[in-house]
């Protein structure tokens, strides 16, 4: 399986100007920033490709970028966890609640994010996020379906409320695919390395501020059930990306006046073994 190619993937940019994968040193402790550090390189054109394995070269970390080079689809799934659909006042839903986000939302773990006129009162969302090692359609239930998973990341479901608002056609997809819209990484964990996605903790802040702070063990559907409803009837493609949805503290929800992103707030979500993403927000 190509989850054995690696074990904390990246993608970045050496100061040479050339783009590499690498393989994060294992002494490197996940809550320690990436830049600076000198990682041993892989050969090949990803975690796909059969010739993809370790070089005996080395290189340092001068850009960090999504570990991703490009996806066939970004899915996700709304309310997935019991404190938001609570904070939200809604009841458990029976199935997922899912989504699509288009590939040019993708953006690097660091990346700016420039909003777009159209795009109104944007939310932040942490999210684990999930990436398909195999490709599957109408997974049965026998299957381990997290044998299926290559590896785990973390994700910004940013989400314009303007355009998710009923007045306004519900148009999730449109709200959730502007160009940038999906921060991804800092890193690509095996998921030989993460047996029990459920044990991790993910918490968000806004300029500093924790926002968000919940068990994964939390989800309303899992990552198994998550597989086996996206692949019902579809084909789920290898390499494709699933947000899991996020917890409760999203800026709609807070105590008050909803607090939306502006121009100069920062958005830093951290998964316990992954690492931290963290993005400006700009104007495009």
């Amino acid at each position: 399986m190509a989850a054995s190619r690696f074990q904390r993937l990246i993608r970045f940019v050496a100061p040479t100007g050339e783009t590499h994968f690498g393989e994060v040193p294992k002494d490197h402790h996940w809550s320690q920033s990436l830049i600076g550090v000198t990682a041993p390189i892989y050969e090949g054109s990803g975690p796909f490709d059969e010739n993809f394995k370790l070089s005996e070269k080395s290189a340092e970390v001068k850009e960090l970028l999504s570990p991703l080079v490009d996806v066939p689809f970004i899915y996700g799934v709304g309310l997935n966890y019991k404190q938001h659909a609570d904070e939200a006042g809604v009841p458990l839903p029976e199935v997922p609640k899912t989504f699509v986000k288009y590939p040019d939302a993708m953006a690097g773990p660091y990346d700016d994010i420039p909003l777009h006129r159209e795009a109104r009162d944007v939310d932040y969302k942490g999210e684990l996020v999930f990436v398909m090692a195999s490709t599957v359609k109408n997974l049965d239930d026998k299957t381990n379906a997290l044998s299926l998973v290559l590896g785990y990341t973390i994700g910004n479901d940013l989400s314009s409320r303007w355009w998710q608002a009923a007045a306004k056609g519900s148009q999730s997809n449109y709200a959730k695919s502007f160009d940038k819209f999906a921060p991804l990484g800092p890193v690509l964990v095996s998921s030989q390395l993460i047996p029990d996605p459920a044990s991790l903790t993910l918490r968000t802040w806004v300029n500093g501020e924790k926002r968000q702070q919940s068990g994964i063990d939390d989800l309303i559907f899992d990552v198994p059930a998550l597989i086996r409803f996206f692949s019902q009837g579809r084909t789920l493609r290898s390499g494709a990306v699933v947000m899991t949805g996020t917890p409760a503290g999203v800026g709609s929800f807070l105590e008050g006046e909803a607090k939306f992103l502006k121009e100069g707030d920062v958005v830093e979500i951290e998964v316990e073994e992954i690492g931290r993403i963290r993005n400006r927000i700009t104007r495009e």
